[in-house]
Order: C-alpha cells, then structure tokens, then sequence
C-alpha cells in the first residue's frame, strides 16, 4: 500500500476525545495506519492543538510525509493554557456542537484534494474516538467506512454500557448525598453485569455513578456515547486478549467487531519501523523531561518507586503532603511527576523539610516519557491513578502497582489490578502517609509484593509477545484495514 501514488492513498480522518490520555493511544493507532501506506489527517480541539504546537513544535508536527494535524473549535470559553480543560463542559460541548464543524473539516480537506491535481487523497474512511461518537455519525451521513477506538479499558467498557441498567433499576442517581459517605457504595454490589465479578461494589463502578442528578452531564454522556458506537463497523481497543479474553467475548456480543491491539505503545515500537518519520511523532501536550530516565540510570535494579497520578488528577495540599511525607519515610528512592495543576486551586509545592529529607534520593519532573521510564530496570513499583495507558505500560514494563484511584474508570481498573490480575494493591480515599509507606513497603519487599511482581511478570511477557513484530495485535489492525477501512 505504501507504494500507492500520493493521491491514491486511502485517507484517514481520525480524532480523539481531547484529553491526554485518549490522545496518545490514537496517536499510536495513527502511526500504525501510517506505517501501513494511509494518509493520516490527525484531528485535536484548536485547545489542545495549540498545546502540542507548543510542546513538539511546529517543524514537528508539520514534517511528516501524508500526516497532518488539523483542528476544529470546541465551542468553550478560553482556560488555562496548560492544564486539561473541565470534563463535563467539554463533553457536553462534543456532543453537542461538534458534528457540523467536523463535516466542514471533512468537506475541506476533499476540497484541497480536488484542488491539488492529484497530489492529496481524498478522505475515504473515519476513525473516532468512542466517546466522539458524532464523528461516526458524520461518517455514516458523508458515505464513509468508519471505526473507532475504545481508548480506555474493556472493564470500564462493560460498567459504563450498563449505566443505563442502573438508571432503569433506579440504583443511579443517588436517593441523596448521605449515600456518597454512608457506606452505601461499598454494600451496594452489583452482580447482573455479564462476566463483571459478582461482589463487584458499586464503588467500583467507574465514578460517574456517585451522583444524585438525573441530569447529570458525565452519567448521561457515557449511556449517549456507548450506544453510539454501534454505528462504527469495527471497534479497536487497546488491551491484550490474555488480559481481558472473558471481557472482550462479552464485547463482542454487544458491539460490532473487536479488534485488540494493544498494548499500542508495544505495537507501535514494535512494528512501526525507526526510521519512518512518523516514528519520532510525539502525543505530549506538556514538554517532556528526558533527566528522569538519565537520573534511573544510576540506580540499582527495583530499587526506585515512580509516582504519577497521571494529566487529569487533582488533590488537596493536604493529600499531596500525605504523599510526599509516605514517600519520604519509606527511605526509597523515588521520582515523581507533580504537574503543575496537580494540586486544586493551586501551584503545587512542597515544604523544604521534605526537600531537605530526601536529598538525593528524589528527583522531581513536572512530565517525563512514562512508557519508557516503566521499562526502565531501575523502577519497583509505581505510585498510580489506574488511568488505563498507565496501567497497560506498568503490567508492559513488568512494575506492580499501588493505586490511587481519581475518576471516570479509573476505579474500576484499581478493582482488576487488585483483584482479579493481583497486581495490585489500593489506598484508600482518604490517603495517610502510614498507609502510603506500609504499601510501598509491601509491594518493593513484602511476600504479597513478590506474588504481584510473579504475576505482573507473566502478564507483561504476554502483553511483549501479542505487540511483537507481526503479532496478534498487528495482525488484527491489518484485520481492521481489510475488513473495515478499505472493505
């Protein structure tokens, strides 16, 4: 296919939801489609598309053959230019002002391929992220072959599509908040989901369901945006199918066809070749830091705990120091990544004394390239939100996890990880430093920490091989290109 005159290649339009985490893993995606001879035109909100400008650069992001970012107008007012915009009027504003902007988007790019005699494809297929699901709509309306990708994991996939199973049984909304602290969430299970675990709590759920609005923006967006992905003929998601096999068949029964890929970042690495010049394309709206990877390079095997809650969590300075002061008593050595917004309200900073006590044995970084420091043998464990790229790039790198769940699904990957793939262990809501370092402790020494890392092991040595060159996951995207985008 990459041999196909410029104008001859299949064109993908493809756009995920805007935020970091579902910007990456379509990234990934794209680069694969590129590497396979497609045209990609890679759409963000003009917001994050301004970020990445100035995180990659423009010669970046402009200097790759058949790849283009283009942007569209999301419709909100303008927020801080560094930090992920709010959720729910992003996802109100997506679903309700978006399609018309992104046919326009469509009818432009055909335009400057009438225009260009030949020299750029037009569009012929549509790749959207599930939670942008006007995009498929678009798609369907224009006459186009169209996929998407279900960017987070297939345990939040089934919670959420059965949302709308809890508003009918009148379990969601809430009767009243006293149900958010009373313990009513941790009693409450829910055990009709199929192949979900029976004592599954409503805790568990991802966390949209702690709400006592019917109206609520996030509780109805997920009953919107699953049933829409119907209208896709090819769902791609990025897990393994030794991970999620039981969850991916209960999938398949709800959806069209599945397509696992991932982990994405593995497949990428593994079949998109150095010198393709999509290669070095990056998803980073911050700007990377490369010390933290020269700082591990020092340091002993496992011997470095590595903290991250990920581009969306926000915390109290009450809990941030509830952290700092765990990590400073376990005596590890440990790198974290403390986003500038990572703290509500506020910058987030740290009392001298704790500089002082873990003087050279801390490194600090405001963003660093996660998937490699997790492969990195230096790391132990990992400090995490349970955001599912990190969780795929943690069980990737072999790194057991400590989990700190924020929101959206990210509860429902904290119960797999600790339960049902034991490579895990969670801090509760109401996190205290004696917790953090008892765990820590635990994971890096303990026997239960060395059962989680036996397991993480043979879960990473399943996620290396299905990623490899020419593997499962490359085989089922070379499925998708067949059966879907050029069928």
């Amino acid at each position: 296919m990459g041999s196909l005159p410029p104008g001859k290649r299949p064109h993908a339009v493809m756009i995920p939801y805007p935020a970091q985490g579902h910007i990456t893993p379509m990234l990934q995606l794209a680069k694969l489609l590129h590497a396979r001879g497609f045209h990609v035109t890679f759409v963000n909100n003009e917001f994050n598309h301004r970020r990445l400008l100035r995180s990659q650069g423009a010669d970046t992001l402009g200097g790759v053959p058949a790849f283009r970012f283009a942007a569209i107008e999301d419709g909100l007012p303008p927020s801080d230019p560094d930090a992920t915009q709010d959720i729910p009027a992003l996802c109100h504003s997506t679903m309700t002002t978006s399609l018309p902007r992104f046919k326009d988007l469509v009818a432009k790019l055909n335009g400057e391929a009438e225009a260009s005699g030949g020299a750029l494809p037009p569009v012929t297929c549509v790749v959207a992220d599930s939670t942008m699901t006007f995009a498929l709509r678009a798609a369907r309306e224009l006459g186009l072959r169209c996929a998407t990708l279900w960017t987070a994991s297939a345990c939040g996939f089934m919670c959420y599509f059965h949302y709308k199973d809890l508003r009918d049984r009148g379990i969601i909304p809430l009767k009243d908040e006293a149900q958010l602290s009373n313990g009513y969430l941790d009693d409450t299970t829910v055990d009709w989901i199929p192949v979900v675990p029976k004592d599954m709590r409503l805790r568990d759920l991802p966390s949209f369901v702690r709400t006592t609005d019917p109206d609520d923006i996030m509780f109805n967006f997920f009953i919107h945006e699953t049933a829409g992905m119907s209208q896709a003929s090819g769902v791609v998601i990025n897990t393994f199918d030794e991970l999620d096999a039981p969850l991916l068949d209960a999938m398949s029964r709800l959806l069209p066809r599945v397509y696992t890929a991932g982990p994405l970042h593995l497949t990428v690495r593994n079949n998109v070749p150095d010198e393709s010049p999509a290669a070095a394309l990056d998803s980073s709206l911050w700007k990377a830091q490369d010390a933290p990877l020269r700082w591990l390079d020092g340091r002993p095997p496992r011997s470095v705990v590595y903290v991250n809650f990920g581009s969306i969590t926000v915390m109290s300075n009450e809990q941030l120091l509830e952290f700092a002061w765990g990590l400073a008593n376990t005596g590890y050595a440990f790198l974290w990544n403390v986003r500038p917004d990572l703290v509500k309200g506020d910058e987030a900073a740290l009392p001298p004394e704790f500089s002082a006590e873990t003087e050279g044995r801390s490194m600090l970084s405001t963003w660093c390239p996660q998937a490699k420091v997790l492969q990195h043998e230096a790391v132990g464990v990992f400090l995490t939100h349970s955001g599912w790229n990190s969780t795929l790039e943690s069980i990737s790198g072999g790194v057991p996890m400590v989990c700190w769940p924020f929101f959206a699904e990210q509860q429902t990957n904290c119960r797999y990880a600790c339960t049902e793939w034991g490579v895990g262990m969670e801090i509760g809501d109401d996190v205290r430093r004696a917790q953090v370092e008892g765990m820590i402790r635990e994971v890096m020494e303990g026997e239960k920490g060395r059962e989680m890392r036996r397991r993480v092991t043979e879960l990473r040595d399943c996620a290396v091989a299905s990623a490899g060159r020419d593997g499962r996951s490359m085989r089922n995207v070379d499925r998708l290109i067949n059966e879907v985008l050029l069928a």
